[in-house]
């Protein structure tokens, strides 16, 4: 089954936010640790919190574009049915 560019660019994009997630998080514990191991870990926290809400944002928008193209089928199914009655 071919994906099209939209399902391609999504699955970039929430690929390459794990990979950010990961390095950010690494690097903000690494230059915020000169202020102190509490707010470094705080920080971090933050900043992981922060990003896994922007990487569900990208898995909400491929949900519903599946969604969208289900309720395309159903559509057609239920005109097809409609039509032969």
């Amino acid at each position: 089954m071919q994906k099209d560019i939209y399902d391609r660019i999504i699955s970039f994009l929430q690929g390459a936010s794990w990979a950010i997630v990961l390095i950010g998080a690494f690097f903000t514990f690494k230059f915020s640790l000169l202020l102190g191991i509490s707010f470094s870990i705080f920080s971090t926290i933050f900043y992981i919190i922060f990003s896994l809400f922007l990487v569900l944002l990208l898995d909400a928008f491929r949900v519903n574009k599946e969604r969208l193209q289900e309720a395309k089928k159903q559509t057609k199914l239920l005109e097809e049915l409609t039509q032969n009655s």
